[in-house]
């Protein structure tokens, strides 16, 4: 089993050790050091990565650390590589460096989200079910049926409060035993000899095999910037520290380029937003309110146009080559509103398309002949008896299989 060192030391970025073995693993070469400070992925937080240097200070062959995984049956922790160099083998002393700054934003995130778990447990008694730390941010699910906006700001005030406070975080090795007389938070369901716990002076005290900072002034800050409802509560998601800091900075900057869009202060966006909306609605039902009128007038005189046929029907067959699917179904509609139509159109725009429709009664088949149409050209499409509409990949296309179509109707 590897010595882990940040077991008792999270700020330890730099050791020394000697290689206990170089294996396969799944078809990556894994190195096993005898101690190290790298941090396997485990609990929610991703692996440190870093670098091992092989040989004299001075002319020392790095390797790039770019994953650490832990072998849970061995309890090994073990280093993934870029690249092996010559001389790296068992026996062999190497000198560890933990990239600091990935090391450093782990803490800020893992020992906030202890904070802010012990918040919600103390303000509202919602358990934290799981935890998440990504790349961008980090979440929690809490065991709540919901979660008001008035929860999360408290919540987080009382998070920060305690980051102010600049508590101390001390670590603990005890008994599973020991730990319940002690009021922890959560103990883990395995079975352990001895469990590590994070202890934030006077507000929490929890089982957790994470890095984190010595005093809660370290994390720097807690975000907490939306809540969804998923399967097991409602999810949290939250940011601390100097990522709170650089996402903040990106979403002031949105809002000061989206209130010059608007020639407004920043905290009116969402209203001129609204209204923008608003605006944006009421002109496209203005729109379709005028695309009707000219769907009914030119529906009118099409079929003023068109001549019955022996049995009384009506058949109009039109392309538009500036008209879209929306309007030519409209249109198709409208013209079969009156009794023994069929209308076979096309149009170009942006996607070229067909509807193919009918009156009720008539004996023809849309469906089938869009069917047809659509195999044809090696598009898709569908509809039943009375009507069916389909893609054609370009103008020409649709076009021709309008005139296809008009002959085979009835």
């Amino acid at each position: 089993m590897s010595q882990r060192l940040y077991y008792t030391d999270s700020m330890l970025c730099e050791f020394d050790a000697h290689v206990a073995a170089v294996e396969n693993a799944s078809g990556r070469t894994a190195v096993i050091l005898d101690r190290s400070a790298f941090y396997p992925s485990s609990g929610g937080q991703p692996f440190d990565t870093g670098w091992l240097e092989l040989g004299p200070a001075q002319a020392a062959v790095r390797a790039r650390v770019k994953e650490v995984i832990e072998d849970e049956a061995s309890g090994r922790v073990l280093h993934l590589l870029e690249t092996v160099p010559a001389g790296l083998e068992p026996g062999a002393a190497v000198h560890g460096a933990v990239d600091r700054e990935r090391r450093l934003d782990h803490m800020q995130q893992h020992s906030g989200q202890h904070v802010l778990s012990a918040a919600f447990v103390r303000l509202f008694g919602f358990e934290t079910v799981s935890f998440h730390m990504g790349d961008e941010s980090c979440t929690i699910d809490l065991a709540a049926s919901a979660l008001s906006a008035a929860q999360v700001r408290e919540a987080e005030s009382l998070a920060n409060r305690v980051i102010a406070e600049d508590r101390p975080v001390s670590i603990h090795f005890v008994s599973a035993d020991e730990a319940r007389g002690m009021g922890v938070r959560k103990i883990p369901p395995a079975e352990r000899d001895r469990l590590r716990l994070i202890d934030i002076r006077d507000f929490d005290l929890n089982a957790c095999g994470g890095t984190h900072v010595s005093s809660t002034g370290q994390i720097g800050g807690m975000l907490l910037r939306k809540t969804e409802n998923v399967r097991q509560g409602v999810r949290a998601e939250f940011v601390c520290g100097l990522r709170a800091v650089r996402i903040a900075r990106r979403d002031f900057e949105t809002l000061t380029e989206a209130a010059a869009v608007f020639s407004t202060h920043i905290w009116e966006v969402p209203a001129q937003a609204r209204k923008s909306l608003d605006e944006v609605k009421a002109a496209q039902k203005a729109q379709h309110r005028l695309l009707e009128e000219v769907a009914d007038l030119l529906a009118a005189d099409l079929l003023r146009q068109t001549a019955p046929r022996a049995d009384s029907s009506r058949r109009v067959t039109q392309f538009f080559a500036d008209r879209d699917l929306a309007f030519i179904k409209m249109l198709a509609q409208k013209l079969t509103k009156s009794a023994g139509v069929a209308a076979l159109l096309g149009c170009g725009g942006a996607q070229p398309s067909l509807v193919f429709a009918q009156s009720a009664g008539l004996g023809n088949d849309m469906g089938a002949l869009m069917k047809q149409a659509v195999q044809a050209m090696g598009t898709r499409g569908g509809g039943n008896r009375d009507m069916a509409q389909g893609g054609a990949p370009d103008a020409p296309a649709a076009e021709r299989a309008l005139a296809s179509a008009s002959e085979k109707i009835g």
